[in-house]
Formats: C-alpha cells, sequence, structure tokens
C-alpha cells in the first residue's frame, strides 16, 4: 500500500471547504472541496476516489493544485469545455432580425439568419437555434420580472 499523503488544514481552510461544499453550485467543484476534506481526515487516495467518483490520480492531482494555489487551485480555470457555436455578444441582433421578419416559422427564420451568416460558418442545428432563442427569451422575462 502507498503512502498517504495527508494535507495539514488550518481552522480557515476547513471551514471555506466546508462552506464551499454546501453552498456552491458547482458539482465539480464541491466534489473537489470533498476530495481534500476527506484526504485531511487522512483517508487514501483510492478510497477518496471511490467516494468522490474520480480516479486516484485526479485526487493527487486536486490536492497538489490545493496546496500550491488554495481555495481558487480548484476551481475550473476559464477556457475548458467546447465553444458555443452561437454566442448573445455577436448573434443576437442578426437573429432577432431574422425571427422579426419570420414570427411564424423558426425554419424560415433559421434559413433567413444563416443566408445572412458568412459563407465559412459552422452550421446550426434547428435545436441549437431554439436553444439560442430560449435563452434570449429567459434574460428578457428576467428585466420583466423585477
Amino acid at each position: 500500500m502507498g503512502r498517504v499523503n495527508t494535507p495539514i488544514l488550518s481552522e480557515e481552510q476547513r471551514i471555506a471547504l466546508e462552506y464551499e461544499l454546501k453552498t456552491n453550485d458547482n458539482h465539480s467543484f464541491r466534489a473537489r472541496c470533498q476530495a481534500i476534506l476527506l484526504k485531511a481526515a487522512g483517508r487514501s487516495s483510492t478510497d477518496v476516489g471511490q467516494i468522490v467518483g474520480m480516479c486516484h490520480v485526479s485526487i493527487n492531482s486536486w490536492l497538489k493544485r490545493f496546496k500550491t494555489s488554495g481555495l481558487d487551485g480548484l476551481k475550473t480555470k476559464p477556457g475548458r469545455g467546447r465553444k458555443p457555436i452561437l454566442t448573445k455578444q455577436t448573434d443576437t441582433d442578426a437573429v432577432l432580425a431574422a425571427v422579426k421578419a419570420n414570427r411564424q416559422r423558426i425554419q424560415l427564420a433559421k434559413a433567413d439568419w444563416e443566408t445572412s451568416r458568412s459563407a465559412g460558418s459552422q452550421p446550426v442545428s434547428e435545436s441549437t437555434f431554439r436553444t439560442f432563442l430560449k435563452s434570449l427569451m429567459a434574460d428578457t422575462n428576467a428585466f420583466v420580472d423585477e
């Protein structure tokens, strides 16, 4: 059996980790906090990995990031994941214009919007187009509720 790499947490660190474990919205971040707390309790990386749902290598790498960067080291770095095809900053005006021209038919609105885009743009499915419209509506409805 390998050695147990047990971090020594200060009281402030333990309180901060427990608080984030209970209140943070991000599941991955909460799992990382729980992993650090379990490691601080003296558990092995394999045991912690089984509890949290990660492999022991990931547990050790998150522990190393926590030791170097603290609680901020457990957060996901920006720029990870797939980039969106449609963004609110660049596509909102064109999509809304296409929808206003074809209010009754989403397929025609999507076709009009695609013809107005540049030729090298990535194609968009109808479900992606609808999801983007729903997110735009959710933003406008948030202002109405306030």
